[in-house]
């Protein structure tokens, strides 16, 4: 039995306003054929299929015509949610899409049995734990009163009880069935970017390896974006996501995982995604940076996207207005600018005065935001109580 391990498609996910949707349209053009080819007998989908909790549209018309291509081949697919789905909007339509071999699992159910998904062929018996992304309310009571660390403490706590339970259930139910585990959330120890938000209070709530107890035959992990091995001899995977969503990403090999079980052993395989698209960064004077985009080329079918940090001596108005003119006329079709900085050494103040050019407000994060007023407060002492109690309130909102 084959099955195919990918995670956090991100649909209606954008970067400074540039949408990633033919970069999606081409993974997926290239995901059902490796489906076919590699005669995949189930699809696993770790969290965060859309970038938002309302996903537009023009989103959920990706997504569906994804799911009616699934629906064509003789692989079944389960679905969970993650930390940027909405539970909600992913079961709307669970029913009429568990009659067509595809299973959704978009928040933690009040009975444990709904996150077991058995499958057999020739033999092979296979039970899949879909665990969605678990939210504060899922694995813990709150109390009034109780500190921050009490918070963090019981999270942990009710994370590795959960996956307890799920261990036992399997035990009990499912003992001759090989064990894959679905999860979203930070094991610690992974690399991360940018561009994931930060669960379960930045992270500090990241649970070790040891939760899933050596017992899964595979754990399928979903939020972070990197590719990475967790623990060999314990199969716990992040297969990452499909397109590099940040600069941070720009050097990272997107694959998926393919687990095959025969009667006598289980193999992981990393497949690698044809890259679509390149993110670049350049640094230098503005006149390098000129010459730099002038001669940028590459092989790839979508337009590079560029970070561009300009370095120079001293302020000055016609270098502001010569980057201005830069961005505003880009001229190499392969390229396109969309994340400017310019430096002037001359502008110091205990440290290097960073000006950003061509920055609109709704290209900042919430986050980014809340840490650029905190860092102009100088006599507040619990920044970092701030900034988690801040992310606490992001997560709720879903923001």
């Amino acid at each position: 039995m084959k099955i195919l391990h990918t995670s956090d498609w991100h649909i209606g996910k954008q970067l400074q306003k540039i949408n990633f949707e033919e970069d999606l349209k081409m993974f997926f053009n290239w995901l059902i054929k490796t489906i076919e080819e590699h005669k995949i007998d189930i699809l696993l989908i770790s969290g965060d299929i859309f970038d938002q909790a309302n996903p537009s549209q023009s989103a959920f018309n990706i997504y569906y015509d994804m799911l009616s291509r699934l629906e064509k081949l003789d692989c079944k697919t389960v679905i969970t949610g993650g930390n940027h789905d909405s539970g909600a909007v992913l079961e709307a339509p669970k029913e009429l899409l568990k009659s067509r071999g595809i299973e959704v699992v978009g928040s933690s159910p009040q009975e444990i049995s709904k996150l077991f998904f058995p499958f057999e062929k020739d033999g092979m018996k296979v039970v899949i734990a879909a665990v969605p992304f678990l939210k504060d309310r899922d694995i813990r009571k709150a109390a009034a009163g109780e500190s921050y660390s009490d918070k963090i403490q019981q999270i942990k706590e009710g994370l590795k009880l959960y996956f307890k339970d799920i261990n036992q259930y399997s035990k009990d139910n499912y003992s001759d069935y090989k064990l894959i585990v679905m999860g979203h959330l930070y094991v610690q120890g992974s690399k991360v970017s940018e561009s994931e938000r930060e669960i379960q209070i930045g992270n500090q709530a990241g649970v070790e390896s040891e939760i899933f107890e050596g017992i899964p035959d595979y754990v399928a992990l979903g939020h972070i974006h990197k590719p990475q091995t967790i623990s060999k001899s314990n199969s716990i995977y992040y297969c990452g996501s499909p397109v590099s969503f940040s600069f941070s990403e720009k050097e990272d090999e997107k694959q998926i995982n393919i687990i095959e079980f025969t009667s006598e052993s289980m193999n992981v395989e990393f497949i690698k995604i044809p890259k679509r698209r390149s993110l670049v960064s350049f640094n230098g004077t503005l006149n390098e940076i000129k010459k730099q985009l002038e001669n940028y080329t590459h092989k790839n079918s979508l337009q590079s996207l560029a970070s561009i940090e300009v370095l120079e001596d001293k302020e000055s108005i016609t270098i502001r207005q010569e980057l201005e003119d830069l961005l505003q006329n880009q001229t190499n079709n392969k390229i396109l600018v969309i994340k400017p900085r310019l430096i002037f050494k001359d502008k110091i103040r205990g440290a290097t005065e960073v000006f950003t050019v061509g920055t609109d407000v709704s290209d900042v994060t919430p986050i980014q935001m809340f840490e650029k007023k905190l860092e102009l407060e100088t006599d507040l002492e619990n920044k970092d109580d701030l900034i988690n109690a801040f992310k606490e309130i992001l997560e709720d909102l879903k923001i």
